[in-house]
């Protein structure tokens, strides 16, 4: 199994004080980056979260959002500490007169000031582990998205691989007699210019020629890096680096086959394989 950098996955969990909310998305990066936005009830779960996700995941920039309401009875219930909101105002105008320039407090910071509610402030030695246990369900969720997401992608790879075969299949049988034409003509060429079929150097000129355009060993190890990338998508795992490597050795046997090209045909050939290596590049970059 193969896993995408991008995906998904949601969930919810009514606990006894009010509703957890998870949520999961990714998209690609050359590393593991993380960004948390969690609530400040649960402030003390992100440590062991970053944890989890560590285990799990090796690539690709994560954003994990924790949210928390509180059931409408919990909140009906909260009552202001006034002796720390007479504290705060008496803190806040010694502030003010020292630095006029300063800015006040509001009305959502003095509510979230610790121990504004008092003996009501939520129970987070049992909410942490909750919230533990709902990052786990999201976690597999959000793999099992990763990893279908992947498996389209090496399907596509696969079939790009698979139509890459074919062409080099085609093309060759073709290439020895097209090979052969060529060096004729060249022979041609150097017996005009000569004047000579059995000169010595016109034989030396056309046997260098044709190891110069020789392109059986850039066909076998096309072969070859095809190969490996057939086992390592069917290996899974992360594998993205790796299949990135090999479409550069790819390229470059489609490079050196086009520049040792004599013929039209091989010529498009080799610019067919660039496109498709390409193509199979972009699937990679979202691949772990």
């Amino acid at each position: 199994m193969i896993y995408s950098m991008t995906g998904y996955a949601v969930r919810t969990l009514d606990v006894e004080c009010g509703t957890l909310h998870l949520e999961l998305k990714s998209v690609n990066s050359r590393y593991l980056d993380f960004q948390f936005r969690i609530c400040e009830e649960l402030r003390a779960a992100e440590l062991p979260l970053r944890e989890m996700f560590s285990a799990k995941l090796s690539r690709g920039k994560i954003e994990c959002r924790v949210g928390f309401a509180a059931k409408a009875s919990t909140q009906q219930a909260l009552a202001v500490n006034a002796d720390l909101l007479q504290c705060l105002k008496g803190l806040e105008a010694q502030v003010l007169a020292e630095l006029p320039g300063a800015r006040a407090l509001s009305v959502a910071e003095v509510l979230r000031w610790p121990g504004m509610f008092g003996d009501d402030a939520l129970d987070t030695d049992t909410l942490v582990p909750q919230a533990l246990a709902l990052a786990k369900q999201v976690l597999d969720d959000f793999a099992a998205s990763r990893a279908r997401e992947g498996q389209k992608l090496a399907d596509v790879i696969l079939e790009r691989v698979a139509r890459i075969r074919d062409l080099v299949r085609e093309v060759t049988p073709r290439i020895p007699a097209a090979q052969a034409a060529f060096q004729e003509k060249l022979k041609q060429r150097l017996v005009d210019a000569l004047g000579s079929a059995d000169d010595e150097r016109i034989r030396q000129e056309v046997a260098v020629f044709a190891v110069r355009i020789d392109v059986a060993e850039e066909l076998a190890r096309l072969s070859t890096h095809l190969d490996e990338v057939e086992r390592v998508i069917k290996s899974g795992g992360a594998c993205g680096k790796r299949l990135d490597f090999l479409m550069q050795e790819l390229n470059r046997e489609a490079n050196t086959l086009g520049s040792k090209s004599v013929v039209a045909e091989v010529s498009q050939t080799a610019m067919d394989l660039k496109l498709l290596i390409e193509q199979m590049r972009e699937q990679i970059q979202n691949l772990e």
